[in-house]
């Protein structure tokens, strides 16, 4: 699994800890993207297609591909562009990791008569899906929900919200909205989804690509509604403590 990187706003100077995206190469191994630990972010203020991938080479297979540029969204509103390592230096990194003994290695094994040691039980990494089109925003949010722990999250056509209410996903206990646009969530956004999952005595949360208006966002808190921003590497990210919580909940 990728370990966390410390990441600071810009900003509001508040730091947050930023866990590398982990994507599948061709050759069937894990690729985890590599942000170095002393990233320093870039103010995105302009997002471009072409500025939104890097090239990253496979250290199983060499083969070089290009993956979604990773990204973070701070709770002020910010959005940064974290860097990434060049090829060679991502490899040397890894040579330098792969050197060390870890104290698993390091430690001695127990003696055979030993009673065995209860193993903890971890949620699996949620694996992204890269956003190329609204489908794929839709296909990330929906795979998100269901690793939080809504399995029967369903898409519109088979949920009994009206197709004007804004609910792109829906699940027992929680409606969602995905909004895949390249501008920000608006307050009637907002105040449409929370008024379906009151109907429908659900949590509503939504998710966005470009982020959200300054009175959504507060009118959001007010109402206790979750909220999520996506970059194109497909994982959410929470915005406010009420998505925070909602993701406590969902890993236990």
């Amino acid at each position: 699994m990728a370990k966390s990187v410390p990441v600071h706003c810009p900003t509001c100077h508040r730091e947050h800890s930023f866990t590398p995206p982990t994507f599948p190469c061709a050759c069937g191994t894990p690729l985890t993207l590599p942000v170095p630990p002393d990233a320093s972010p870039e103010l995105l203020a302009h997002r471009t297609w072409r500025d939104s991938w890097v090239a990253v080479r496979c250290p199983s297979c060499d083969r070089q591909g290009q993956w979604p540029r990773p990204e973070l969204g701070c709770s002020c509103g910010t959005v940064v562009r974290l860097p990434v390592l060049p090829p060679r230096d991502a490899e040397d990194a890894s040579e330098d990791v792969k050197g060390v003994t870890s104290p698993e290695e390091a430690a001695p094994e127990a003696p055979s008569d030993a009673a065995p040691r209860p193993r903890a039980i971890s949620k699996p990494p949620f694996r992204p899906v890269a956003i190329r089109t609204e489908r794929d925003a839709v296909m990330s949010a929906e795979r998100y929900l269901r690793w939080l722990g809504f399995p029967d999250v369903r898409r519109p056509g088979n949920c009994p919200a009206p197709a004007a209410s804004g609910v792109d996903l829906c699940a027992t206990g929680v409606v969602a909205r995905v909004d895949p646009t390249t501008l920000p969530t608006t307050l009637r956004d907002i105040e449409c989804l929370w008024l379906y999952g009151l109907l429908d005595s659900a949590t509503s949360v939504c998710f966005s690509l470009a982020g959200y208006a300054r009175d959504a966002r507060c009118r959001a808190d007010d109402l206790r509604l979750p909220l999520f921003v996506m970059d194109l590497t497909g994982t959410p990210q929470p915005l406010n403590e009420w998505a925070d919580e909602l993701v406590r909940r969902g890993r236990r």
